[in-house]
C-alpha cells in the first residue's frame, strides 16, 4: 500500500510501470494481421482459426485496401504481419523497412488485368493514349501497366493513369468515368461483363516483369515469436493444399467458397473461377529459385528500378535477398 502523500507519485510510477509491463506481457501472444481481398487460400485459415487453436494467440485480422496501405500500418508498428504484392513489398524494403518476405500466397498469373471498356475503343494497349486508366498507385498492378506500357512504346505521359483504391474503382467504372482499369478480383469479375480484356499480369510477366503476392513479417517479431510462424506456414500449406485437392469441385454453396467471399466480399459465385487464375505454390515451390530461393529478390530488383522511375523511392538495393527468408518454410517442412 501507498498510503504516505509523499509517495504517491511514485506509487503512480510504479503501478503505470507494472501495468504496462502486464500490458507487454499479455500482448506477446498477439498480433494484428492486415490482409486484403484477394481470393488465396489464406483466407480458410483466417475462418478455421486454426493458428489460433494451434498457438494460443490472438489473431486481430484488419482488412485494408490495398498493398500500400498494409506497408503503412507495418511502418508504424501497429500491424506486425501482412499481405501484400511485389510492388509495395518492394518500395517498403526499399526505404529499408525491417520486414522479411516468408510465403509467396500466389503467383498472379492471370489473376490481375488490364480490362478495358466495351464502348471505349480500346482494342490493344497503345489505344491507351488519351484515356482515362485506373489503377492502386504502387500495386502490383500498376507496375504491370506501366510495364505494359513501356514495353508496346507507348509513353505513360500520354495516358491519363488514375490513381484509385479498388472500391473506388468499381464505383466509377459503374458511372462510366474511366476508359479502363487494371486490377484484380473482386472487382475485375465484376466488371468483366462490361469490358474486354487487354492484357494479364501473366502475359506481361512472361515477357520480363513477373508479380506475386506474398505474406511479410515484422523481422523481429517474427525472430521472437518462431514457434507462431511455424505453424501459420504449416497452416498456409494446409490450406493450398486443400485448395488444390478439392477447389474444382467448390460450388457457391460449399462451405469453402463461403468463406471465402466472407473474408473478401466477393460475390460467391465468382470465388471459384477467380481463383483458378492464380497459382498456388507447394512448400517445394517456396523454396525453389522461382521464388524464396532467389527468384522474389530478383523480382523485386526490377520492380525498384520501375518505383524509381516513377518517383516512389529514392534508391534501388544492391541486392534484396536480405528481405527475403526461407527460413519458416524449412521448419515447417521439418516439422511435418
Amino acid at each position: 500500500m501507498c498510503l504516505p502523500r509523499r509517495f504517491n507519485l511514485s506509487c503512480a510510477a510504479l503501478a503505470a510501470t507494472l501495468a504496462f509491463g502486464g500490458a507487454a506481457q499479455a500482448q506477446t501472444k498477439e498480433l494484428t494481421f492486415a490482409h486484403q481481398d484477394m481470393l488465396v487460400p489464406l483466407r480458410l485459415v483466417m475462418e478455421s482459426g486454426e493458428v489460433e487453436k494451434a498457438t494460443g494467440y490472438k489473431i486481430n485480422w484488419r482488412m485494408f485496401s490495398g498493398g500500400g496501405d498494409v506497408i503503412r500500418a507495418m511502418a508504424s508498428g501497429d500491424v506486425q504481419m501482412g499481405e501484400t504484392g511485389s510492388s509495395p513489398l518492394t518500395a517498403a524494403a526499399s526505404q529499408g523497412q525491417d520486414i522479411k518476405l516468408f510465403w509467396i500466397s500466389a503467383d498472379i498469373a492471370d489473376a490481375e488485368a488490364l480490362i478495358a471498356r466495351n464502348a471505349s475503343g480500346i482494342t490493344g494497349i497503345k489505344d491507351l493514349k488519351g484515356k482515362k486508366v485506373a489503377t492502386p498507385f504502387v500495386s502490383t498492378a500498376h507496375y504491370q501497366l506501366m510495364a505494359g506500357l513501356k514495353m508496346e512504346g507507348v509513353d505513360a505521359k500520354s495516358v491519363n493513369v488514375m490513381n484509385m483504391r479498388p472500391p473506388e474503382i468499381a464505383a466509377a467504372w459503374e458511372r462510366g468515368d474511366i476508359d479502363a482499369t487494371f486490377i484484380w478480383d473482386p472487382v475485375l469479375s465484376k466488371i468483366k461483363s462490361t469490358g474486354k480484356t487487354i492484357a494479364t499480369s501473366g502475359s506481361i510477366g512472361k515477357r520480363g516483369a513477373p508479380t506475386f503476392e506474398g505474406i511479410v513479417v515484422n523481422a523481429k517479431w517474427a525472430a521472437a515469436n518462431e514457434p507462431f510462424m511455424i505453424a501459420f506456414v504449416k497452416a498456409l500449406n494446409r490450406a493450398n493444399e486443400e485448395y488444390k485437392a478439392t477447389g474444382k469441385s467448390w460450388t457457391p454453396d460449399s462451405p469453402q467458397t463461403k468463406a471465402m467471399a466472407k473474408w473478401t466480399k466477393a460475390d460467391p459465385k465468382d470465388v471459384g473461377p477467380a481463383m483458378s487464375l492464380y497459382s498456388f505454390p507447394s512448400y517445394a515451390e517456396q523454396l525453389s529459385p522461382t521464388w524464396l530461393g532467389g527468384g522474389a529478390a530478383k523480382a523485386m530488383a526490377n520492380t525498384a528500378a520501375f518505383l524509381k522511375e516513377q518517383g516512389r523511392v529514392q534508391e534501388v538495393k544492391p541486392d534484396y535477398s536480405g528481405f527475403v527468408t526461407t527460413t519458416y518454410v524449412e521448419k515447417a517442412m521439418a516439422a511435418k
